[in-house]
């Protein structure tokens, strides 16, 4: 299987389009995809031009979870905790970019591929994208998937989808957090490039210490939250950056970033 289960594609803007291009076998993250996956988010990592990811896929699905035929084939603990260790790096890789991280939902996220998109920092979804953790079908309880699943989403909305293997729909996926916006199929891209324009309107600095920031203070009791976000602000406030808006709104024009 080579590299091309995954297209990597980076334009003049810094805006890095990742593709889960393995629509026979609905894009699941087996032990390839996994490889390619995060040789491209390192990728992304190292670009110090680079200002958003984008994660889309091919084919009728946007991604089915792990690969359970490659999973089945080696019933070995030692096995399992490897390829799960190996995609809880990838979700935390995506976590650690300094750059915002959309996932453009087409159709179906399950298992690991709703973990995706529930790991990324914002979502959009096509109206007819469906979501589940349905391992638990196969008596196997999606407990890395729950991870993020938890923190996008209200405890007893993540634990009812684990528990039962139940799918949502696209717009139950927006009530419930999982997802931003929610829109016709023809429409997604357009949205998605709505968002991509918005954030690149913005200074990359303010936006990397503040994601850095956010997702901090989330694991953190609140006062604590709250000495973290004031070194933040304080350090973004003496940047460039924040020196030019404000004087900029002082003085009524567009900053010049």
């Amino acid at each position: 299987m080579s590299d091309d289960i995954l297209i990597h594609r980076r334009d003049e803007r810094g805006v890095h389009t990742l593709t889960l291009n393995h629509p026979k076998a609905f894009n699941v993250l087996s032990e390839a995809m996994l490889a390619v996956f995060q040789r491209a988010v390192d990728a992304v990592a190292a670009d110090a031009g680079a200002r958003v990811v984008v994660i889309a896929a091919e084919g009728r699905a946007f991604c089915a979870g792990h690969d359970l035929k490659e999973m089945r084939a080696r019933p070995e603990l030692a096995y399992y905790q490897s390829l799960f260790a190996t995609c809880s790096k990838l979700m935390m890789s995506l976590r650690r970019l300094e750059v915002p991280v959309i996932a453009r939902v087409h159709a179906l996220a399950t298992a690991a591929g709703c973990q995706l998109v529930a790991q990324c920092d914002l979502a959009v979804a096509a109206d007819g994208a469906t979501f589940g953790v349905n391992g638990i079908d196969v008596g196997l309880f999606c407990a890395t998937p729950g991870v993020a699943l938890s923190r996008n989403m209200l405890p007893k909305q993540a634990m009812e989808m684990l528990l039962t293997g139940d799918f949502i729909s696209a717009a139950e996926a927006k009530e419930r957090g999982l997802v931003n916006r929610v829109v016709p199929a023809e429409a997604l891209d357009a949205e998605v490039e709505t968002l991509v324009a918005r954030i690149l309107g913005k200074p990359r600095e303010a936006i990397a210490m503040g994601k850095t920031l956010f997702y901090r203070q989330l694991e953190t009791g609140m006062e604590s939250a709250y000495q973290l976000a004031g070194q933040t602000m304080a350090c973004n406030m003496v940047h460039g950056v924040a020196q030019e808006g404000v004087q900029a709104f002082i003085e009524k024009r567009a900053p010049q970033w």
